[in-house]
């Protein structure tokens, strides 16, 4: 009987002790797009960070199309994650996806683009003004301060290619001899619609294009290919940002003079950290904060470096972004 009792007790303490222990977090991530090379270590290293503080990924990504967007955020909130992480398609419009985050309680993490015009809670970012006025003092140096530039802009309102793009105009418009010739938006950030845009320079200007400031490495190489077409590979300066694979290999070939590395890990491993601390109602650090036209957004900055010919050992090789044999297919 005693034997009975006990067993009893025991099956009836199981259950609730597992109540009792505490519930895995989950976090939703999604990200505008996996075109880039770049975003797959965003995913990676995400995925690997949330894991090793006790949380489950639930992963998007939306092929930069708002609409899929808004379809993934609903899918996410419906499957009971405690924190959503977003880089918008638009900043611009996804204002909405927080008001829907909010009204469940969960908290907005906008990653690496901030969402303008709502309660954001966090934004977690790169130096994107900073990745421009990089990019564009290494321009000025090269063509000695004076000559026509193409200015290769990411996806019409989206906030990081406006503020790379206002990096650049802010060093280039202290110099009257240079002219920026074109600006121009691109959708979903497209290689072969900015490689159209250079083709379109270089046949109206009579290829006397001095300088390229690309947005990122993608749009970048298709003004390499560009350039290629007319002769011209390493006759004109070319800046990118990302650190691609493709635009590494093109500083090697001197097809590209510069490129910004966006530090990937920190910014991937910060957010990770921030969203688990949210979704526990823990305060995360931050470093200032910025307005998005509706308040005062937290904000974690992450570092950017510049990358040339000379510095790629340093940069790229020696911190582990690429290998040596990748880079010089050796």
């Amino acid at each position: 009987m005693k034997k009975v009792s006990l067993l009893i007790l025991s099956l009836v303490c199981i259950p609730l002790t597992l109540s009792a222990l505490p519930k895995k977090v989950k976090i939703g991530f999604i990200l505008s797009t996996m075109q880039e090379e770049r975003y797959q270590k965003d995913k990676t290293i995400f995925e690997e960070t949330a894991k090793s503080l006790g949380a489950d990924v639930i992963f998007e990504s939306c092929n930069n199309n708002e609409q899929t967007q808004s379809a993934k955020v609903e899918n996410l909130l419906s499957q009971g994650v405690q924190a959503l992480v977003i880089q918008p398609v638009n900043s611009d419009a996804a204002g909405s996806f927080v008001n829907l985050a909010h009204d469940d309680k969960i908290p907005v993490i906008a990653y690496d683009r901030i969402i303008k015009n709502a309660d954001l809670d966090f934004y977690v970012t790169q130096d994107s003004f900073k990745v421009g006025v990089l990019q564009a003092e290494a321009a000025v140096k090269a063509t000695h301060g004076k000559g026509n530039y193409v200015v290769l802009m990411g996806q019409s309102g989206h906030s990081v290619a406006q503020e790379i793009t206002n990096g650049n105009l802010s060093v280039l418009n202290k110099y009257p001899n240079i002219k920026v010739v074109v600006q121009q938006s691109h959708a979903s950030w497209s290689p072969s619609e900015s490689m159209a845009t250079v083709e379109n320079a270089l046949t109206k200007y009579k290829n006397k294009i001095d300088a390229i400031l690309a947005n990122n490495s993608g749009m970048a190489h298709g003004a390499v290919q560009a350039l290629k077409e007319q002769n011209l590979l390493g006759k004109v300066f070319v800046a990118g940002a990302d650190a691609d694979l493709s635009a590494i290999r093109n500083i090697v070939s001197g097809h590209q003079q510069f490129e910004v590395l966006k530090a990937i890990k920190p910014l991937a491993e910060a957010a990770a950290r921030t969203a688990v601390q949210l979704a526990k109602n823990e305060p995360p650090k931050f470093d200032e904060l910025i307005s998005n036209g509706k308040t005062k957004v937290k904000t974690i900055n992450t570092p950017v470096y510049p990358v040339t010919k000379e510095n790629i050992k340093t940069q790229i090789i020696d911190t582990g972004f690429h290998s040596a044999k990748d880079i010089y297919q050796k």
